[in-house]
């Protein structure tokens, strides 16, 4: 059975003429799918009974299974998704003042092993399908109503995006072809912590998507600590690949830092911040720590994070502090999945 939600557009229309039908009805299939948010092929009632049949003796329409979302008063709301297979997921929404984002996942789990990440708690299970990275923004997109069009899409949710590289550019693929989801590349962000071979992947087959770099530290045997793939892909080298990735004033690369007391706070930190993206067209995102029960870690007070932030802006770098949605809830990456298994275990 075709995943049918896996196919870009010119594989559904390969997909339609190997069944039978008239190349057209790919463009039918994928507007029920993709712009009215059809669950079934039963939907799509001009397409005739008989072609639906076909359709589904051969594909299928998967959804994912809502288990849990928790709403904050910020109007966050963070989705559990189940997956055929029974393994779980996050994803979450984020309504904003003029756009509404959604962050997807890329894996179940992570392979990284960040040491402040709740879902490296839990390992790496597998890498999601395009089908299953697409369909997390349809099922939010009709959870939340048309009418709250969601815009924007960061890939930060659980997982390293550039270890599923195909799956996550083929996903793009359909989020921007104008006719199935049709978004704007430059609406999209891609979230690493330095895979350098995916990097310079995007950097041939995606170039006008946007790129973030998860940071978090300005020398290398603190970074290690965090992240341990530091050891395969030290600041350096990920700094001269970032020097060469087709980014400018308009598309410029997102420096993902989070704000971890006595650890990467220092004064001496954002002056070599400074300097390791003093040549790179970048803006910087001061995220400060999300606590979760049982982490070592803490947030630096809000003085010192404005002061780390001011240093940035003194020496001409563009400096923001992304303050965490939904703080009433689940918040974290991971929480709320990690919630529900302790809850099955009760």
């Amino acid at each position: 059975m075709i995943d049918i939600k896996h196919l870009t557009f010119p594989e559904l229309q390969n997909f339609v003429v190997s069944v039978g039908f008239k190349k057209y009805r790919a463009s039918q299939i994928a507007r029920w799918l993709y712009k009215k948010l059809a669950t079934s092929f039963d939907e799509m009632t001009d397409i005739s009974r008989k072609g639906r049949e076909i359709l589904k003796e051969t594909a299928e329409v998967y959804n994912l299974k809502i288990v849990n979302k928790e709403v904050s008063k910020d109007g966050t709301v963070k989705y559990l998704f189940e997956l055929k297979d029974g393994n779980r997921i996050e994803t979450v929404f984020i309504p904003e003042r003029d756009w509404n984002t959604i962050c997807v996942s890329t894996q179940v789990g992570c392979p990284i092993g960040c040491k402040f990440c709740f879902t490296a708690k839990d390992g790496f299970t597998r890498n999601l399908t395009t089908s299953e990275i697409v369909d997390q923004y349809l099922s939010v997109q009709r959870d939340v109503g048309l009418e709250n069009r969601i815009s924007n899409i960061v890939f930060m949710g659980m997982g390293e995006p550039l270890l599923n590289f195909e799956n996550v550019k083929k996903s793009i693929e359909i989020f921007t072809d104008d006719r199935m989801i049709g978004l704007s590349k430059r609406k999209i962000t891609v979230s690493t912590c330095g895979i350098i071979p995916g990097i310079r992947r995007m950097a041939k087959e995606t170039p006008r998507v946007k790129l973030a770099l998860s940071l978090h530290a300005t020398e290398d045997e603190t970074r290690e600590k965090l992240i341990p793939l530091n050891k395969k892909y030290p600041i350096k080298e990920i700094m001269k690949e970032l020097k060469n990735y087709p980014a400018d004033n308009i598309r410029r690369i997102m420096i993902e830092y989070l704000m971890l007391e006595g650890i990467n706070d220092s004064t001496e930190d954002a002056i070599r911040l400074s300097k390791l993206v003093k040549d790179i067209p970048v803006k910087v995102n001061l995220i400060p720590f999300n606590p979760y029960p049982g982490s070592p870690f803490k947030t630096p007070s809000r003085e010192k994070i404005e002061a780390f932030q001011k240093i940035l802006w003194n020496r001409g770098i563009a400096t923001f502090i992304r303050d965490s949605r939904g703080q009433d809830i689940s918040a974290a990456c991971g929480m709320l999945r990690g919630k529900n298994k302790r809850t099955l275990k009760q």
